[in-house]
């Protein structure tokens, strides 16, 4: 549903609120070993986040990355636009650039209430809430 690189912002962001929370900034390495990513892969990925301010960062021998109240705010679906862009909130469920109301595809109808209802939860769903969840242990990042 996502791309990898989505995959992994998620993951991370969520896993640097979460170990942030307490004013800690967290290293590349161990954000990659918490989350299973590529060291290289996810550090882009981070970097680039960081200048678009959905992710702080400080260098330096206390540097890493965290994440403050704004941050905290931003929802699922905020950071999916932002590197996968919109089509998996309006694209064809079979990719076909023609779909539309009045040329639709064989799924049209049942696509267009899927991706209704993930968009409605994307935009539901804030970072901090992931974060809380976790310190409940209702859900897990890795097991």
């Amino acid at each position: 549903m996502f791309s990898k690189t989505c995959e992994y912002a998620l993951r991370a962001l969520i896993y640097i609120a979460q170990q942030s929370k307490n004013g800690s900034r967290v290293g590349i390495k161990d954000i990659a070993k918490s989350i299973s990513s590529p060291e290289h892969f996810i550090a882009k990925i981070l970097q680039d986040l960081s200048r678009k301010g959905f992710v702080q960062s400080a260098k330096g021998p206390n540097g890493g990355f965290y994440m403050d109240q704004q941050n905290l705010n931003n929802t699922i679906a905020d950071i999916v636009r932002e590197i996968d862009g919109d089509k998996l909130f309006s694209g064809c469920g079979l990719g076909l650039e023609q779909c539309s109301e009045t040329h639709p595809c064989p799924l049209h109808d049942q696509f267009k209430s899927i991706r209704t209802n993930l968009r409605i939860m994307l935009e539901s769903s804030k970072i901090q809430a992931f974060v809380d969840n976790l310190d409940l242990k209702l859900t897990y990042l890795k097991t």
